[in-house]
């Protein structure tokens, strides 16, 4: 059995095709919103190298298959293509962030002060899995402007970006790195 290409040349133009086979152009804002969700993705590969808790890398491992399918909901334009059941986000899928999010904010301080991203590796790497989800969830908004988004969908992307902001206080904290904490009076 010959092994397949990987370069096809099909999107030499500038356009690519979505789940059903429809192209569209690559600068289209439903790519551009699966496309941040991939690069998220990508950064969690990153995180998870620094890592050790076998929570958090079960977790994450969780979340890199539910952004897969997510990449493969938005993939997919429901006016020309049946939205495959496998890649919808259900409640249980949100309230399982939620649970994480609990369970590791109920170990650390009460925050007082805004945090600024740093301390030590890994919450910066965290930090910037923050920072991605909120551009992938500003993308899969504006995506939502011109065509149907579910609302889980967006919720799960909101929740998640909360969730990594806690991460990285943990991380921090546990790696003895310390919160760094925004000052006012710098100028």
């Amino acid at each position: 059995m010959e092994k397949s290409k990987l370069y096809t040349g099909t999107g030499d133009r500038g356009t690519t095709s979505l789940v059903g086979g429809q192209r569209v152009s690559k600068a289209h804002q439903r790519i551009e919103s699966y496309g941040t969700i991939d690069e998220l993705n990508a950064f969690i590969g990153l995180l998870l190298t620094s890592l050790d808790e076998e929570a958090d890398t079960t977790f994450l491992s969780f979340i890199q298959h539910k952004l897969f399918t997510i990449g493969s909901y938005l993939a997919t334009d429901p006016t020309t293509t049946e939205i495959r059941v496998e890649s919808r986000v259900t409640t249980e899928s949100i309230r399982r962030v939620e649970r994480e999010i609990d369970r590791l904010d109920q170990a650390l301080p009460q925050l007082r002060h805004f945090v600024l991203p740093g301390g030590c590796r890994s919450a910066s790497l965290a930090h910037v899995c923050r920072t991605v989800c909120r551009r992938a969830e500003r993308q899969v908004y504006r995506l939502a402007e011109n065509a149907s988004v579910e609302d889980n969908t967006l919720i799960f992307i909101n929740r998640l970006s909360d969730y990594f902001f806690v991460l990285a206080r943990k991380e921090c904290l546990k790696n003895e790195g310390k919160e760094i904490i925004w000052d006012s009076s710098c100028d």
